[in-house]
C-alpha cells in the first residue's frame, strides 16, 4: 500500500509533511545517477556471432586479426577526435584512478564549457566474444568469456546533460555505457531557465523557485532516451555503423543502474543536525527485514509475514559516516534504499535499482495501443518492470513511491520532541466509553512485550488479532478450553487498554487492529529509549 503524497511536495507522504513540514523549505524528487548501457544483443550469442562474421566475410581463423584491427581503428578515431579539438588523451595504468576526478580537474583548469573534455584509456575486465578451438570437435567456434580489454572513456560537457561520459569497449561485442548525473542535468536546465540556486557537490541547498525546479526534474523522466543516447554513441563511437553493417544491427539501450532521490531542503543545518539522529535510530531499531522488503517492492503478505520460499537474497542494513554525511543504507538483493544528511542541510532518501524486475507495472488501456500478433492488443494486467530505457518513466514512478514509503515510516518517530512530553498522556489514567482505564507502565515487561509485538512490520497493512497479542503474553500453548478463554479475555483487556489510550484502532467490520499514528510514534520512542546507551544520554543531557 503506497502512502498518499502531497501535490505541493510530490513524493513526500502527507503524514511526513504534517509532522515535519515546517522544518523544510522545498522538496526535489528526480534522477540522481543513471548508468545506461547499449548492447548489440545478437553478438552475445555464439551462433549469431558466427553469422555476423560470415556476413562480413571474416573466417574464424582470421578473427583475432579482424578484432585487433577494429580495436586499433576505434583507438585511432578517439585520438584523432581529441587532437582535433585540442583536448588531452591519457592512458591510465590502473582502473582504480578516479576518472571523474581527472575530468572535473580539467574542466576547472581549462574552463571547458561545451564539447569534449578528455579521452581516458584503461584496460579493464569485461565480457567479450572470442574464437577458441573446441578440442572435442577439433573445430574453431565463437565463445563468450571473461577477459580484459581496452576501454575508452569519453568525457563531455554535454549541452543537455552537463558533465557525462561514454565508455566504449574496443573488443567484440563492443558494449557501450553512458553515465548521466540527474542533478548535473538539472543545474544545466535551471541555468537556461534563469532559476537561481546554491549547489554543494551533488545536491542543492537552496532553490529560488522549487516548483519550476521540480517540473524540470519531471521533464527529465519524459526524455527521448533513444535519440539522446544514439547521439552520444555517434560522438564517442563513430565506427559503430561499420561494425553493425553485416547484420544491420542497432544498439539496444537499457538502464543497468538508476538512483532516484527525494531531497528535502532543511531551513538550516542546526535543525537537521538535531533531528536526523532520531531518524537514523528509528531506521536501525524499527525497520526489520520484512519492512525493508516492502519498501523495495517485494510482496510479503501481512497476514502470514512469510517470505516466498524461492526468495534467496538477503536483507541487510549498514550505518556509515561518509564525507557527504551520515548514511543509513538497506539492501535487498541487488536493490537498496538509503537516507543521507547531505551537505548538512538536505535530507535525502534515495532508491537504487540494479534489478528492476522485482517491481511490477500495471499495463492499462493507454499502454495497450500497440498491436501484436494478428492485430490483437496485449491484455491488461501486471508485468515485471523491464531494464529497457522505455520503462524509465515507470522506474522513476516506482522509485519515488519507494522513497515515499520510507519517509512514511520515518514519520513515526518523535524527532524533535522530548520523550517526557510524548509519553505524559499515556502515563496517566484515562476514561474511555464511560470506563476508567489504568495508566501504562511503559518499561514494564508485559507492556514492552505487547508494544514490541504490535510494532512489527507484518501487521502494518492487515493488522493484528487477539490471538497475536496472546502470543506476546503467554509462552506455552493453552492446555484446556477454559485456559484458552482466560487467555482470550486477558488479550481483550489489553486491546481495550491500548484503544483507550489511542495507541491502536479497530479495523471496521473485522476483528483486527492497527497501530495509530500516535501509537507508532510513542512505541518507536519507547523501544529506542529502552535500548539507548546511558553514557550517551548523560552526555546529551549535560
Amino acid at each position: 500500500m503506497n502512502p498518499k503524497t502531497t501535490t505541493r511536495w510530490p513524493g513526500v507522504p502527507e503524514a511526513f509533511v504534517s509532522k515535519f513540514g515546517d522544518l523544510f523549505t522545498a522538496v526535489l524528487s528526480g534522477w540522481d545517477r543513471l548508468r545506461l548501457c547499449g548492447t548489440l544483443r545478437p553478438l552475445f550469442n555464439p551462433e549469431w556471432m558466427r553469422a555476423h562474421l560470415c556476413a562480413g566475410k571474416v573466417l574464424l581463423k582470421d578473427f583475432r586479426g579482424h578484432a585487433e584491427g577494429l580495436t586499433e581503428q576505434i583507438h585511432a578515431r578517439a585520438l584523432a577526435a581529441a587532437a582535433e579539438v585540442g583536448r588531452p588523451y591519457r592512458f591510465l595504468k590502473t582502473s582504480r584512478t578516479s576518472k571523474e576526478g581527472i575530468a572535473r580537474e580539467l574542466v576547472q583548469r581549462d574552463h571547458v564549457r561545451a564539447g569534449l573534455v578528455t579521452v581516458l584509456g584503461a584496460v579493464e575486465p569485461c565480457v567479450a566474444m572470442t574464437v577458441r578451438l573446441n578440442r572435442e570437435s577439433g573445430r574453431l567456434e565463437p565463445r563468450l568469456e571473461d577477459r580484459r580489454a581496452l576501454h575508452l572513456y569519453h568525457y563531455f560537457q554535454h549541452e543537455q546533460f552537463g558533465l557525462c561520459h561514454v565508455r566504449v569497449q574496443t573488443w567484440y561485442p563492443f558494449t557501450v555505457e553512458v553515465w548521466v548525473n540527474g542533478r548535473e542535468w538539472l543545474a544545466r536546465q535551471m541555468d537556461e531557465a534563469g532559476i537561481a540556486y546554491v549547489r554543494r557537490d551533488n545536491c542543492f541547498t537552496h532553490l529560488a523557485d522549487p516548483v519550476r525546479a521540480q517540473s524540470l526534474c519531471a521533464a527529465q523522466e519524459r526524455a527521448d532516451w533513444p535519440r539522446l543516447l544514439n547521439d552520444l554513441l555517434a560522438r564517442a563511437h563513430p565506427l559503430h555503423p561499420q561494425i553493425t553493417r553485416p547484420l544491420h544491427l542497432d544498439y539496444y539501450w537499457t538502464a543497468l543502474q538508476s538512483e532516484h532521490a527525494t531531497d528535502l531542503l532543511c531551513r538550516d543545518a542546526g535543525t537537521l543536525a538535531r533531528i536526523y539522529p532520531a531518524w537514523v535510530r528509528h531506521g536501525l531499531n524499527s525497520f526489520g527485514c520484512l519492512d525493508i522488503m516492502r519498501f523495495l517492492g517485494h510482496r510479503v503478505p501481512a497476514t502470514t509475514g512469510r517470505v516466498n520460499g524461492r526468495f534467496q537474497a538477503e536483507a541487510l542494513a549498514n550505518y556509515r559516516h561518509r564525507p557527504e554525511g551520515v548514511r543509513l543504507k538497506h539492501w535487498v538483493g541487488q536493490n537498496s534504499i538509503k537516507v543521507y544528511d547531505k551537505a548538512g542541510q538536505v535530507l535525502r532518501v534515495e532508491t537504487t535499482l540494479n534489478a528492476p524486475e522485482v517491481f511490477k507495472l500495471w499495463l492499462g488501456p493507454t499502454q495497450t495501443k500497440r498491436k501484436r500478433g494478428r492485430g490483437q492488443a496485449p491484455k491488461e494486467g501486471w508485468r515485471r518492470l523491464r531494464r529497457s530505457v522505455t520503462d524509465l518513466p515507470a522506474r522513476a514512478e516506482l522509485s519515488r513511491a519507494a522513497n515515499a514509503r520510507y519517509l512514511q515510516a520515518l514519520a513515526a518517530t518523535g524527532a524533535g520532541r522530548p520523550l517526557g512530553e510524548t509519553v505524559a498522556q499515556v502515563c496517566a489514567p484515562v476514561t474511555w466509553q464511560q470506563r476508567r482505564y489504568r495508566a501504562l507502565r511503559l518499561f514494564a515487561a508485559p507492556e514492552t512485550a505487547v508494544l514490541t509485538l504490535i510494532n512489527r512490520g507484518d501487521f502494518t497493512v492487515e493488522g493484528f488479532r487477539n490471538a497475536d497479542v496472546q502470543g506476546a503474553l503467554f509462552i506455552s500453548p493453552a492446555r484446556s478450553t477454559k485456559e484458552k478463554r482466560r487467555r482470550s479475555s486477558a488479550a481483550g483487556r489489553w486491546l481495550r487498554l491500548l484503544r483507550a489510550h489511542g495507541l491502536i484502532r479497530k479495523v471496521p467490520g473485522r476483528h483486527r487492529y492497527l497501530v495509530s499514528e500516535k501509537g507508532r510514534e510513542l512505541i518507536t520512542l519507547v523501544l529506542t529509549a529502552q535500548h539507548a546507551d546511558v553514557q550517551k544520554l548523560s552526555a546529551l543531557a549535560a
